[in-house]
């Protein structure tokens, strides 16, 4: 890949990786100060919140696109765009948080299974939830515009700072104050809103910004025809995405919420690396023409595999003792088993996210819509089966069955060469596989940690083999370490 582009992932992983550190150092404080059911239930509360997030119509992922194209064809539309995509977010983001109001009252009175008395804590925190909707609205056309002109290092440097007063700011409301909800969730609502201010700050400075201008209409018509596929992508994705935790807090209570979400949350930290490669790559995508685009997403798979799979196959083994570690032996022996399986959803998804961003940005967002939409009842209908008969393990089940499904479908819609990606894939598969069964089976960390080394050494000679752009990388740096030691 492209030096460029190697150093925009770079910027965008270390954008991702600083706020993890503060993330897992506050969670073992959330559920000392909350409790442990108080904690699942500010979980179902946020993957509420996220169910909104359809209201963005797509339009944050239109803009970076439109942005993207228009950077490179330099017709000055960047500030139309931009102000039409803004106030087009703000005024659904406000009719999002109406419905919020009453829909969140209805699923915590009648739906979700919440001891009365957090259910009195989060009507009390109704308007500070309907708020969140806007100001999220318009958080992600900031992001979308930032990401359209690839000013990644203005925007992680934004990003960062916001997610520090996400984490830090409720905590400290929650010790100084009161573990409420009544008490947290306003302060969790205050601390992106500050956010939002320091991301739309960055945003105006990177498009040079200097006045207010109103929307134009055929623009937000052009925004919309674009965005009304990635409407539908997102909100098949985002129902995908928490479905599993509000069906288990539905079936199971909320206590077993905190069981799967946890895990859930810290392996989902691992798709750093491939959350950095879809912010770099999607407007570089945007950008290219379809040949040119097509190799790049070559390249970039075998990039991720060949980076990113070592990482997994060690997160396979130190889940358990971790979580021991992190959260006592209870956590651990609840959580570490459904942690395992849904690893490798995350795998798999870092991977079928680079060819769905491929779709999108070449203007057949229809694709990926159709996909999310097809395979969502089969999903739910697998994840209440999963969940019947196995419990949390059952729902990590379906999750990787979902991305299976993904994977196939958007492989066959960008149109690339199926044989080179799928033997690649299948190859790390493997190394995944042993290393999830020597995991569950064995107790000993000396003989883990063996096992690890092996697996991990084994899988980096499998991408050498299978990639003659990361030999040539490979040569490159050993000719460099020669030239420096002479």
């Amino acid at each position: 890949m492209e030096k460029s582009l190697i150093k925009n992932i770079a910027i965008n992983f270390a954008g991702l990786i600083l706020p993890v550190f503060v993330s897992l150092a506050t969670v073992p404080a959330y559920i000392h100060g909350m409790g442990i059911e108080r904690y699942g239930v500010i979980n179902l509360v946020w993957a509420l919140i996220g169910y909104f997030s359809v209201l963005d119509l797509g339009i944050s992922m239109a803009t970076e696109n439109h942005i993207a194209k228009a950077r490179d064809t330099n017709d000055g539309s960047i500030q139309r765009i931009f102000w039409s995509a803004f106030f087009l977010n703000l005024a659904t983001g406000f009719a999002g948080a109406i419905m919020i109001w009453f829909g969140a009252y209805i699923y915590v009175v009648h739906i979700a299974t919440i001891a009365p008395a957090f259910q009195r804590e989060v009507l009390q925190a109704l308007p500070w939830i309907a708020i969140a909707v806007p100001i999220a609205n318009v958080s992600w056309v900031f992001s979308g515009a930032i990401g359209g002109v690839e000013k990644f290092a203005l925007y992680n440097t934004n990003q960062t700072v916001g997610t520090f007063l996400f984490q830090l700011l409720p905590l400290a409301a929650l010790y100084l104050f009161s573990p409420s909800l009544a008490v947290v969730v306003p302060a969790a609502v205050i601390a992106r809103f500050l956010a939002a201010l320091l991301l739309g700050y960055g945003t105006f400075r990177a498009l040079g910004i200097t006045r207010i201008s109103g929307p134009e209409w055929p623009l937000i018509r052009e925004l919309f025809n674009y965005g009304r596929w990635l409407l539908l992508f997102s909100g098949a994705n985002m129902i995908a995405t928490t479905l599993d935790r509000v069906v288990i807090g539905s079936m199971l209570g909320a206590k077993s919420v905190a069981y799967y979400a946890t895990p859930q949350n810290l392996v989902t930290r691992l798709n750093l690396l491939p959350s950095a490669m879809l912010r770099t790559l999607f407007p570089r995508f945007s950008a290219s023409g379809s040949e040119h685009a097509g190799a790049l997403s070559h390249q970039a798979l075998a990039f991720l595999n060949c980076a990113f799979t070592p990482c997994v196959v060690v997160a396979l083994f130190a889940l358990a003792p971790f979580l021991n570690i992190w959260l006592g032996h209870e956590m651990g022996v609840q959580s570490a088993p459904v942690g395992r399986v849904l690893v490798i959803g995350v795998w798999l998804a870092g991977q079928s996210s680079i060819m769905s961003v491929l779709i999108q940005a070449k203007a057949n967002p229809a694709h990926v819509a159709r996909v999310g939409w097809i395979g969502l009842p089969v999903f739910a209908l697998v994840l209440w089966l999963g969940i019947r008969w196995y419990g949390l393990l059952g729902a990590g089940v379906a999750v990787v069955a979902k991305t299976f499904f993904d994977y196939a479908a958007f492989l066959y819609f960008s149109k690339l060469k199926p044989q080179p990606i799928l033997r690649n894939m299948a190859g790390h598969l493997v190394f995944l596989v042993v290393a999830t069964l020597c995991a569950d089976y064995m107790d000993s960390l000396r003989g883990m940690a063996a096992i690890g080394v092996v697996l991990v050494v084994g899988n980096l000679g499998w991408s050498l083999v299978e990639s003659s752009e990361l030999r040539e990388v490979a040569m490159r740096l050993r000719q460099r370490v020669l030239q420096g030691a002479g």
